[in-house]
């Protein structure tokens, strides 16, 4: 009988531990895609492309992570009037959230578009690191069909049920004043949303590679040790050592500066350096991954795969039938 506590003891403490740390590494990868979209969302390229994106076409536009509780386009330029409203009140904000996690659900390989309860469309564009699913381009808050009153009428009726105070004057003239884009105009804004998505996928390395924020001198004194030592076998201590700091304190201090872990980082400026040598064809691509700091060639083949989403081969296959 004491040997059946023990036992079941045993089952509940190992079923605790596993799903604890099941828990503990989901957090890790949300935290890491947070992370990660922040850093593409700070970047030039992006800032640049959502200024143009929203000067013409007059839309909002909005880069989340996969897990995300905020409106995406709150605040944002662009933001509908009509939608401004409606996240005034927790019920009507709980209502575009769910059709925010629709659109996490739908949308992870291809640009989906969900329409809203009151009748309002937003799209959304996966954006991938690699082979890694970590966040979205968004737009829309638009009418893919001119609004009728009966259908403004069942909203204002929603809209009271969800306990906002708002002027029927007020929020008809919201309501009505929301663009309104044909089906060859919206076809043709979620065409250039999925474009610049799958352009920012395919560069996102690159950006993370050469991110430059306010860090210290010492981390970029360290990126620089990185860049110059690439094909030595490199280490932690070792990068440590060469900026005079403890490999502790170095560790946090470069995750926090870079968004990366050191290895992580490492492995990205190798695998910039592989592609530009994959541009020479007389290079075999054993050569190239010892070149670069590849010890083994299986090692390098999986690893430039999962930051680029393709082989060595498929990417070399791809520049010679451009």
């Amino acid at each position: 009988m004491a040997r059946n506590r023990a036992f079941a003891y045993f089952v509940r403490m190992t079923t605790n531990y596993v799903e604890t740390d099941a828990q503990t590494n989901t957090d890790s990868i949300h935290r890491e895609n947070k992370d990660l979209v922040e850093a593409l969302a700070n970047s030039t390229i992006y800032q640049d492309y959502e200024r143009a994106f929203s000067e013409t076409t007059g839309l909002p536009v909005s880069m989340r992570p996969v897990e995300s509780w905020q409106l995406p386009h709150r605040g944002k330029c662009q933001e509908n009037p009509f939608c401004a409203m409606m996240a005034g009140k927790s019920r009507s904000c709980a209502a575009c959230l769910r059709l925010q996690q629709q659109l996490s659900e739908t949308a992870k390989n291809e640009a989906q578009t969900l329409t809203c309860e009151l009748g309002l469309s937003d799209t959304a564009v996966p954006i991938r690191f690699g082979e890694r699913l970590v966040g979205f381009l968004q737009t829309g808050q638009v009418f893919r069909k001119k609004p009728t009153e009966k259908q403004f009428n069942r909203a204002a009726v929603q809209v009271a049920q969800w306990g906002l105070e708002i002027e029927n004057d007020q929020l008809r003239q919201a309501y009505f004043s929301t663009k309104v884009l044909s089906p060859q105009q919206h076809d043709g804004v979620v065409k250039l949303l999925a474009i610049f998505g799958q352009h920012i996928s395919m560069v996102s390395n690159q950006i993370l590679v050469q991110r430059a924020s306010a860090e210290p001198p010492s981390i970029t004194r360290a990126k620089q040790f990185i860049q110059e030592n690439q094909a030595e076998d490199l280490s932690l201590g070792m990068v440590a050592k060469a900026v005079n700091m403890s490999t502790f304190y170095f560790c946090k201090m470069f995750k926090k500066a870079t968004g990366l872990n050191f290895t992580d980082y490492v492995s990205r400026v190798r695998v910039e350096k592989a592609r530009n040598l994959l541009l020479n064809r007389n290079l075999r691509i054993s050569e190239i991954a010892y070149e670069i700091g590849f010890q083994s060639l299986t090692h390098f083949n999986r690893v430039f795969k999962k930051i680029t989403g393709q082989s060595p081969t498929e990417y070399r296959g791809q520049l010679v039938s451009a």
